[in-house]
């Protein structure tokens, strides 16, 4: 083997330096530290100017705003223990807890989400018996749903279906959409449900009942709560000066040289000559490695892929994204009339609007904003509205001025307004997504050091993304293990 061939046998190629792509260059490069017998090199090349992919934080005249992401979940662990790891527990920061709930919009007025109401699991009955977000008639469908019998099929099955047969339509239209729309930007009628929201799906199996799973988990959860012990963090949590603090530690944990921007791929192949993977770039010598992860887009990575395996880029196009934009705004806390008592409102699409939510960032993060302001994140395009991203930034912000006035009763002039846009970035678990997912899988297990991460495949959130990140990297890591030390291990 000549001596290019054998550098490259002991190197990884990593595509990608959004936080999938971070992560695993992490994981990788603490890897590789450790193997003292057979290290390798790890290669982390992006397109752009910048790593961190959606998620960047611009600090403005006291305000921290965000162009992606603006915090993670907690009850999936990996961004926590990340955070650990990096040093950067202590920064960790949570909700406001005097206004932790949200809005809906019904009928352009806002409406609290009925205490105990998450995404379609009812916990308690009288903040669903008093709300105002449904009528009588869709309040009594409601409360027939454990009389609806289990769905005998296992097929796959709607998020919009599930919600209707279980729940009625009024409950579907009026709050779940809403809300979900929120998270996946996405029509819950194309949504599927194992693919998105599976823990639904097993709670009607388990107990042929939302309201008695909801009311089983309560009392589970209260047991857990009083046998632990140690910190609990609330349900979400962001960092202190924003989440692109996250991004840049990666970065800087990672070795001198490894991370290469401005770097753009043309395609990824294999060099036949040495039996290695070539990542040959626009501009610059091709890359040969062991290993190649990418963790772009899935469209992006089909095209690279385009002519090595034309069937594994066929399904790797087959799962659709949408774009959305999110503009940051701000005014004086005296230009909005609403009273601002929680973390934000959701939309209906039943009502016509033309934004999806708006994040009250300050409410929930009062050192986002300095005393005597408002900071806000609205929400634009999606799925459903795919036409507005490709509105000018006046229009975005003509349409903004009008739905915040008409919505919170907003006036004047704001003193800012950023407005981030994100193009095909936003997957969208349609309906027979786990059975996309597994036909790539499939074709990517008769290419021996070809792995993809992401969060195109098990899930979207800043959780999601590290994991499939992490995964991904410990598969490759073992390819670089000496003969028996898996095994050993």
């Amino acid at each position: 083997m000549s001596e290019r061939a054998s550098k490259g046998a002991k190197r990884v190629v990593v595509i990608g330096a959004g936080l999938s792509g971070l992560a695993a260059a992490q994981r990788l490069a603490a890897r590789a530290a450790a193997a003292a017998r057979k290290p390798f090199e790890v290669v982390l090349i992006d397109a752009k100017g910048r790593a961190g992919g959606a998620i960047w934080t611009r600090q403005h005249g006291g305000f921290t705003l965000e162009g992606g992401a603006d915090s993670f979940i907690t009850n999936k662990p990996q961004a926590v223990e990340l955070c650990r790891e990096l040093g950067l527990e202590s920064r960790l920061i949570p909700t406001d807890n005097r206004y932790r709930r949200s809005f809906v919009v019904r009928q352009g007025r806002l409406a609290p989400v009925p205490e105990g109401f998450v995404l379609m699991a009812p916990n308690r009955l009288l903040p669903l018996l008093t709300t105002p977000i449904l009528s009588a008639r869709g309040k009594l469908r409601m409360f027939m749903e454990p009389l609806i019998p289990r769905k005998s099929e296992e097929g796959d099955e709607s998020l919009a279906a599930f919600v209707r047969r279980r729940l009625g339509r009024e409950v579907l239209e009026r709050l779940v959409q809403p809300l979900v729309g929120g998270i996946y930007t996405a029509d819950p009628a194309d949504l599927s449900l194992k693919a998105t929201l599976p823990q639904f799906a097993a709670m009607e199996r388990e107990h042929g009942s939302l309201f008695r799973a909801a009311r089983h988990q309560v009392k589970k959860t209260r047991i857990v709560e009083r046998e632990s012990a140690g910190a609990r963090y609330g349900l979400f949590l962001t960092i202190d000066d924003g989440m692109e603090t996250l991004t840049r530690k990666l970065v800087e944990s990672l070795p001198p040289g490894t991370l290469r921007l401005n770097t753009p791929v043309r395609r990824v192949g294999r060099n036949e000559a040495n039996d290695l993977w070539r990542v040959e770039l626009l501009d610059g010598p091709p890359i040969d490695a062991r290993a190649v992860l990418l963790t772009t887009e899935s469209h992006a990575a089909a095209r690279l892929l385009d002519g090595f395996d034309p069937e594994l880029a066929l399904h790797l196009r087959s799962i659709p994204y949408a774009s959305s934009v999110i503009a940051n705004v701000a005014y004086r806390r005296d230009q909005v009339a609403h009273p601002l008592d929680g973390f934000g409102a959701v939309v209906p699409a039943i009502e016509n609007r033309s934004i999806l939510a708006v994040s009250f960032t300050s409410v929930k993060f009062p050192s986002r904003a300095p005393a005597g302001t408002v900071l806000m994140r609205v929400f634009i395009g999606g799925a459903t509205q795919p036409e507005l991203f490709d509105l000018s930034e006046p229009e975005v912000e003509t349409l903004i001025a009008r739905e915040l006035g008409e919505l919170l009763g907003v006036t004047g002039t704001p003193l800012l307004m950023e407005i981030a846009r994100h193009a095909r970035a936003m997957p969208q678990y349609t309906l027979g997504h786990l059975d996309r997912v597994g036909s790539i899988r499939a074709r990517l297990s008769a290419h021996s050091g070809l792995l993809i991460a992401g969060n195109a495949f098990d899930g979207v959130g800043i959780p999601d993304c590290i994991r499939s990140g992490q995964t991904a990297a410990e598969a490759v890591a073992e390819l670089f293990a000496p003969a028996g030390a898996i095994a050993a291990a």
